[in-house]
């Protein structure tokens, strides 16, 4: 089950900078870690390879649209930068449409900024000490808006955001569940 909350972990890192934040979304769910080893890296590869099909389409007609207004865009990127199979999660790294701003043992923290927003996407690994053999996977979204643009580009974004989210986490369980 996934659950939603509109606060930043208290074991983020994003809680240094929360204060900057003028919306943050968080979406977490556990599982049963029966054995098997997953670390951030893997956690974050299993990102990378578990969002919605259709989302590809959405973000190729946002380009066409954002990049009249000189935005960043998916087009711009080479395409080592968005092959997952060569993704190493290092600091700096471009990785698909996010940069890798930090990697710690349990939390990746991802993002872009550009003129119009700046936002940071964290991944997060935990244990849950309930005695169980339970592991949880938060990811959670902060955006500043930098402008008005930012605020009314944003508006139309956020609950195609919010759902892809929610579907890439979902996916990320099921295909964790289909390993054990």
């Amino acid at each position: 089950m996934i659950k939603k909350q509109t606060k930043i972990p208290d074991q983020s890192i994003l809680n240094k900078n929360k204060t900057l934040f003028h919306y943050i979304d968080s979406f977490q769910s556990d599982y049963m870690n029966r054995g098997l080893d997953y670390d951030i890296i893997s956690i974050g590869k299993l990102f990378f390879t578990s969002g919605p099909k259709w989302a590809d389409n959405l973000m190729s007609f946002r380009d066409k649209i954002v990049g009249l207004f000189g935005l960043k865009t998916a087009s711009q990127l080479t395409a080592e930068q968005r092959n997952t199979d060569s993704f190493q999660f290092e600091p700096g790294e471009q990785l698909d449409i996010f940069k890798l701003y930090t990697r710690t043992e349990n939390e990746l923290i991802m993002g872009e900024d550009d003129k119009h927003l700046s936002f940071r996407f964290s991944l997060l690994l935990e244990n849950i000490n309930d005695g169980t053999i339970k592991q949880r996977i938060t990811l959670t979204t902060g955006v500043e808006f930098k402008n008005l643009f930012g605020r009314l580009y944003f508006f139309p974004v956020k609950p195609f955001h919010q759902l892809i989210v929610k579907r890439t986490l979902k996916k990320m369980i099921r295909k964790i569940e289909k390993e054990k």
